[in-house]
């Protein structure tokens, strides 16, 4: 069975073994695990029971993991979306006083187009239309964009009025943990000691334990609560006209985000070959999708790949294992949930800004002697974190990359469907200007 286990998953052919990858899934599953706690703090101002939605969010980002790991063998793992939980809550429920169970509907709707549109091939026509060079973009300007989120989170950059943001109060006993964590792993990385940012969280985290600022209140969890949201959308509701500018924005951030990720991640595991194809795109699409319908099932805001699963590519993760023992932690901690808690994000904000580190060697691929590749690179790179969303900043590579190609003459009839992705993203752009 290991052997037949070795085999489907390719270890010999990927360099890898079983404790890279079981390590690279834990590293994985620690720097997304504040999901299961910020999710249902933002699902819940909608009038959803926080404990449904708590175990709503751990069944899912284990579902899907597990099923993107066993079906596409990817180390992608899978959770409700960030951006898309606040748009659920924040925009369709409290600004726009559409019920929880019609917003479900409406993710519920946008699942099924997706999987209509891996059907017909839609999306991995969308993927073959990127140029390849954005690729490289993409992943540089996410590994700025979690990088950018790892120091919020710690608190070494914070909002200011007059210049947006500036140097926060290093003096913080969080802040300075997180410095602490992020000298650690950095050294460690130096030294190229294997699991380096899993081993720089915990002892992140056993420091903060033994300097009194990590604190765990013990609690529990009831599979039986999910009964309050299971099967409570209301897909008619969904279905009225009111409703179709919400799917559509379901669809279209989740279906870009989700092809952004997917870049940045293979770019990052050499997983493309030389013809820029990526294997098995069919299936981490249906993983997506199917994952998308489950969570309106159970009670949550759209499923997406998380770009935290840089951190276990970043440990050593190549292959499916490493998805699918992010899934089963995710599963077991519906039972130690205030176990998990204790994990504080100045813990984990070190390794989000280290792995945004390692992700910048790709934009070393690209040639920026050429203004036609260095323009809408740039303009990639600097606007995913600027507007915190890898959909707007790969929507603005395109574009330029789509103008300048067309207004120097390079044009070609076979990129008529990169013209088409341009025109799409330029009306959304109109679209939220005008909103």
């Amino acid at each position: 069975m290991r052997a037949a286990l070795e085999r489907y998953f390719q270890f010999h052919e990927l360099g890898t073994d079983w404790r890279t990858e079981i390590l690279a899934g834990v590293t994985t599953f620690v720097t997304m695990a504040y999901i299961i706690f910020v999710n249902p703090s933002i699902l819940s101002q909608t009038g959803m029971p926080i404990a449904a939605v708590t175990i709503a969010t751990c069944l899912c980002a284990a579902f899907g993991s597990i099923l993107m790991g066993a079906l596409a063998r990817y180390p992608l793992a899978l959770a409700p979306g960030m951006g898309l939980n606040a748009y659920f809550t924040y925009t369709v429920c409290l600004k726009m006083h559409v019920p929880w169970q019609t917003a479900l509907g409406a993710v519920f709707l946008s699942g099924i187009i997706f999987l209509l549109l891996t059907l017909g091939g839609i999306r991995q026509l969308l993927i073959s239309a990127i140029p390849r060079e954005l690729h490289a973009a993409v992943a540089g300007g996410i590994g700025l964009f979690i990088a950018f989120i790892g120091l919020r989170n710690a608190g070494i950059i914070v909002s200011d009025p007059a210049t947006a943001v500036t140097l926060g109060n290093l003096r913080s006993p969080q802040t300075a943990l997180s410095l602490f964590g992020l000298i650690l792993i950095a050294v460690l990385q130096v030294l190229r000691v294997r699991a380096s940012i899993l081993i720089g969280i915990a002892g992140t985290m056993l420091t903060g334990f033994i300097f009194h600022q990590v604190h765990w209140q013990p609690g529990h969890a009831s599979l039986s609560a999910i009964r309050q949201t299971a099967l409570h959308l209301d897909i008619p509701g969904a279905l009225k006209l009111n409703a179709v500018e919400i799917v559509f924005v379901f669809l279209f951030v989740d279906l870009f985000d989700n092809i952004g990720t997917l870049l940045a991640v293979t770019q990052k595991t050499g997983l493309i070959p030389t013809s820029g194809v990526i294997p098995r795109v069919q299936r981490i699409f249906f993983a997506d999708a199917i994952s998308t319908v489950a969570g309106s099932l159970a009670g949550t805001s759209t499923v997406c790949s998380y770009i935290e699963s840089s951190a276990g590519v970043a440990a050593g993760g190549r292959t499916g294992i490493t998805a699918i023992t992010t899934g089963l932690l995710f599963f077991a901690s519906i039972f130690v949930a205030p176990l998990v808690g204790a994990i504080p994000v100045s813990a984990t904000s070190p390794a989000l800004i280290i792995v945004g580190a390692l992700m910048l060697g790709s934009i070393g691929e690209l040639d920026w002697h050429d203004p036609l590749v260095a323009i809408p690179a740039f303009l990639t790179l600097i606007t995913i974190p600027l507007t915190y969303s890898i959909a707007t900043g790969l929507g603005f590579g395109v574009i330029a990359f789509a103008a300048l190609r067309l207004f120097s003459g390079r044009a070609k009839k076979s990129d008529w469907l990169l013209y088409l992705l341009a025109t799409v993203f330029l009306i959304r752009f109109i679209y939220l200007a005008a909103g």
